[in-house]
């Protein structure tokens, strides 16, 4: 998810109650919802290990411990260096409790779309979305702000904190049911499997791929209609020498890594000599506002292959969403 829904749904949870059992609780589950993401830090570096990095050790099991260790220990930090006395009491392990809940809440958020997490690295590699809310969800986003604004005119705000809360359940379960009907009415035109991703606005309209060893055939999925309107079909190139050379590649590993619907394609050739080689993920092909695949798909690389060079030196260039790795 974006960064402002996480750090609203960290507030949200402190005023649940947390707030009122350990001092710093709401300042430190909302940095802690947000946390994780501290990895985007890679990108400083270059597109691509900021891409290898994304959703690694911070957005797993064995990492959220730490993250809860040095927060509440930085809050440790600050407390001791503060002379007002705190309206909640100092409790440490239950802020350490506490933030390891907003962390948590951190990876399942992330789980919820289609990009993923792996949460059990390092000991199991393996990629899991649930793919039923869009990365960013406006209901999900107004139901925390109605969570967070509406105490200061009606209520109390533990009330309307855990109101938001069963609400955003609500929702949660809503979209899961919405993605398995989409999957439904996909499996009936085709026996290939499925992948579905939801559209960010309209909660009964789902994009979804079949997935053929010759071919990805692109759909429109409509769950409140029950009807399925086919859209693009992505023809899988033949492995080339440039393709194979680009697999190789810096980029590649990661990206094939992380893609559940890979596409490489050889290009035509630049006018200085190089072939360039794409990296798509027909998950986000298609026409999905307001990422509309069809001029560049988001999350897609390039690598340029010098054919005439040696072995050493036949990666000329690579960029991923357009940025150059330097």
């Amino acid at each position: 998810m974006e960064p402002v829904t996480h750090v609203l749904t960290g507030a949200l949870l402190a005023r649940t109650g947390f707030n009122r059992r350990a001092a710093y609780a709401t300042a430190a589950m909302a940095i802690a919802a947000e946390l994780p993401d501290i990895d985007t830090l890679w990108s400083l570096t270059g597109p691509i290990p900021g891409f290898e990095h994304h959703r690694g050790i911070t957005h797993t099991f064995v990492g959220v411990p730490f993250e809860a260790a040095l927060l509440t220990a930085a809050f440790c930090f600050v407390h001791r260096r503060r002379s007002k006395p705190t309206k909640a009491p100092v409790n440490w392990p239950f802020l350490y409790f506490a933030t390891l809940i907003a962390l948590l809440s951190h990876l399942f958020l992330d789980w919820t779309n289609n990009y993923g997490l792996r949460p059990f690295f390092p000991f199991n590699p393996r990629w899991y979305s649930g793919s039923f809310v869009f990365i960013f969800e406006p209901i999900l986003f107004v139901l925390l702000l109605i969570g967070l604004l509406a105490p200061k005119f009606l209520g109390t705000v533990q009330t309307w904190a855990i109101a938001a809360l069963l609400a955003i359940c609500a929702l949660w379960g809503f979209r899961f049911h919405e993605h398995s009907r989409a999957l439904q009415i996909a499996a009936t035109t085709t026996p290939a499997p499925l992948f579905a991703s939801p559209s960010p606005i309209d909660p009964f309209t789902w994009h979804v791929v079949a997935d053929t060893p010759a071919y990805d055939q692109l759909s429109t999925v409509n769950t409140r209609t029950g009807t399925s309107a086919p859209g693009l079909r992505i023809n899988k190139a033949a492995p080339t020498v440039a393709t194979l050379v680009a697999k190789r590649s810096p980029l590649a590993e990661p990206y094939l890594d992380w893609s559940a619907l890979p596409l490489v394609d050889q290009g035509a050739v630049t006018p200085d000599g190089l072939t360039p080689v794409t990296f798509r993920d027909a998950r986000f092909l298609g026409s999905i506002p307001p990422l509309d695949a069809r001029h560049r798909a988001p999350l897609s690389g390039t690598v340029f292959v010098d054919l005439a060079a040696d072995d050493a030196h036949r990666i000329a260039r690579m960029e991923l969403d357009g940025r150059v790795q330097r």
